[in-house]
């Protein structure tokens, strides 16, 4: 009897927890009335040079330091048999200092050549190089013969042991510098190969940029960008590109800022610079990070051309990284910066007799780039942004009336420094204010109704990066996994909710190299021949590739729906296609039951889902099993007007009905 007296409260107990557990919640969704337009800018990409993301990354250069202007001018290449190379003029053996038209400096190194097939220089790659068994390679390189005579330079890709895999020749003729180019076909596929330089006759032989690039890259673009890489990005349908940062715009120092002047033109004529994540964190020093500018921005703008995505370039004003050095141009000393915005515009929109829109013109686009957006700083803050930033704003407005500008809340979505920044920017009467949130994945479930009280009045807002961190902001141990991009799909559905005044997104930061990187988490990481997505990439394509175009209400006994019993909603009419498409995110630990009424409409009887789950929170992609979490498809039955499910725990759902 004891026994029969504890059993049967605790079998009533466990009834009554798992009619809770599976409880339906009922959801209306209105698909008669539009509650704001979905910005076709709504979802897009961040890009930022971190984590060799450029050269190495999507832009395939294979040779490290490949015009030897790293502060240390022989970084990536070995010298075995005491090869001389020499950059000091008072070596004895060559001046490597020459001056270009312009009037800047570059570097070249010259090779001494006593003992023919002796004298050897290895570029090391960037952590490597892949090459696939059967891949052409096109290597070029300018040479000049200072004396003596070297009839030819040899070229093979190595592996380790020193095997060749894959050769070609260059014979150089001219004692002027002169360009020459080979093709390498791979003999085997090795994802850390080398690239080792010999000579054969005697004399001295000057060398400069020494370049290799795979010939399979995206659109067959010779020296083009990455084509697994961009294929990534072009799934994900992005409404807009976001360049070229972050803090990598600012610079630790003015002196070490990115100019975006500098990156255009002829690709060997662009000057290196040290990238500014090259020492950031102890826990990942890069010294041999450097940014070539190969990936520049005439490129940027042709890449946004290629996703169909609108450029959003963001420019410095005139502060260093206020994490770093906080430097400051004086106000009377501002008026270059301002004027390389104004050039900005003119080299992107600017017709072709005009000076900017002609370097335009002569780069291969005379059709002008129709650029809208333009950001002004980073993530400044404090007084010293408002002064600039009024600057900025009345001259690019004066000039350019239609052009959308970007203001910075900061790097902190709450705090002294956010809530004065909005404060002045509401006062400005700022069009589009870039918020961030590098925060647990508990802030971005809890803070799902973020803008569900935001004036609507006031600016509108572009959150630009954000990303759940596992562990806290800036440790190496964050992890890409399945909390994170639920909680980010969970918070999303708060952006999506209120896209009447959010109208851009975007996750970051948005690659990183696997030998390679500095800072975690990352939405797409790869080596030197894969790449894949983590499900943080998947949760932000879903959103990307059902964007709708009408915001539509949805709502549980006529509220919102934003996180009540671990339930997220979101809903959009796709306007073209005449369907309805429903977002929803189940966090529980446990399924639940959901009945939608569709009100205002007549649903088709099938519908069809999208889906990510896992039962593992801590389920991550990895290039082993890079499909450990990734979405399934199925369809789904309606009843009548009404979508009846049971959302897996821990899921994204996207469903899609057709209307009549």
């Amino acid at each position: 009897m004891k026994y029969k007296t504890r059993f049967w409260p605790l079998l009533v107990s466990l009834l009554l927890f798992g009619s809770f557990a599976l409880a339906q919640n009922n959801l209306t969704v209105d698909v008669s009335q539009s509650v704001a337009r979905i910005q076709p800018t709504m979802y897009g990409i961040f890009y930022e040079d971190i984590n060799f993301a450029a050269d190495g990354g999507l832009y395939p250069e294979m040779i490290k330091n490949r015009s030897f202007e790293f502060d240390e001018p022989m970084m990536g290449w070995q010298q075995p048999n005491s090869v001389k190379l020499a950059f000091n003029p008072n070596s004895g053996y060559a001046t490597v200092i020459k001056s270009l038209h312009d009037g800047e400096k570059f570097n070249f190194c010259r090779v001494e050549v006593n003992n023919p097939d002796q004298y050897v220089i290895i570029n090391e790659g960037f952590r490597g190089m892949g090459i696939r068994q059967g891949a052409h390679y096109d290597l070029t390189l300018r040479a000049a013969k200072r004396s003596g005579n070297v009839r030819r330079i040899t070229l093979e890709l190595i592996d380790d042991a020193g095997n060749v895999l894959g050769a070609g020749t260059i014979i150089p003729t001219s004692k002027q510098w002169a360009n020459y180019a080979t093709e390498i076909t791979a003999t085997k596929t090795e994802a850390k190969a080398k690239l080792r330089i010999t000579f054969s006759g005697k004399g001295e032989l000057d060398l400069d940029m020494i370049s290799l690039f795979p010939q399979d890259t995206w659109k067959n673009r010779k020296n083009g960008l990455r084509k697994d890489l961009v294929q990534l990005l072009y799934d994900l349908r992005p409404g807009f590109l976001r360049f070229p940062g972050g803090c990598i715009v600012e610079g630790r120092t003015l002196a070490k800022r990115y100019q975006w002047k500098k990156t255009v033109g002829p690709v060997g004529e662009r000057a290196t610079l040290v990238n500014r994540w090259n020492t950031e964190f102890n826990h990942r020093l890069t010294p041999d990070y450097y940014q070539s500018f190969g990936l520049g921005f005439f490129e940027y703008f042709q890449l946004s051309e290629d996703l169909g995505a609108e450029p959003l370039p963001i420019l410095g004003c005139g502060m260093a990284c206020q994490f770093n050095t906080g430097e400051l141009v004086p106000m009377d000393e501002l008026d270059p910066y301002v004027q390389d915005a104004l050039d900005l515009i003119e080299f992107a929109n600017g017709p072709v007799d005009s000076p900017w829109g002609k370097v335009r013109a002569d780069m291969g686009h005379p059709k002008p780039f129709n650029m809208k957006y333009i950001g002004i700083g980073n993530e400044q803050w404090g007084p010293e942004y408002i002064k600039r930033y009024k600057v900025f704003a009345k001259a690019l407005k004066d000039a350019y009336p239609d052009i959308v500008l970007v203001s910075t809340a900061g790097p902190f979505p709450d705090g002294d420094f956010f809530e004065y920044g909005m404060g002045e920017l509401v006062k400005l009467d700022a069009e589009l204010v870039d918020e961030h949130y590098y925060r647990p994945p508990s802030w971005f479930r809890e803070n799902a109704d973020r803008y569900d009280d935001y004036d609507r009045n006031g600016p509108k807002i572009f959150a630009g990066e954000y990303a759940a961190q596992s562990v806290e902001i800036a440790s190496p141990n964050n992890k890409n996994n399945w909390e994170t991009a639920l909680s980010e799909a969970a918070f999303m559905t708060g952006l999506e909710r209120n896209a009447d005044l959010v109208h851009l997104t975007s996750y970051a930061p948005l690659m990183a190299h696997a030998d390679g990187w500095q800072w975690t988490p990352d939405m797409i990481w790869f080596n030197n021949l894969e790449s894949i997505g983590t499900p943080n990439y998947y949760v932000q394509k879903l959103f990307a590739n059902h964007p709708g175009t009408d915001l539509l209400r949805i709502t549980r006994d006529g509220e919102q729906l934003s996180g009540q019993n671990d339930l997220y909603a979101s809903a959009v009419k796709d306007a073209g296609k005449n369907e309805l498409i429903i977002k929803l995110v189940n966090t529980a630990e446990n399924s639940q039951k959901v009945k939608v009424d569709v009100e205002g409409g007549k649903p088709g009887a099938e519908g069809k889902f999208t889906r990510l789950r896992s039962d593992d929170l801590s389920a991550e992609n990895s290039f082993e099993s890079p499909r450990n979490v990734y979405p399934t498809e199925g369809t789904v039955r309606l009843n009548g007007n009404a979508l009846q499910v049971e959302l897996p725990a821990h899921s994204l759902s996207v469903f899609r009905v057709s209307l009549d």
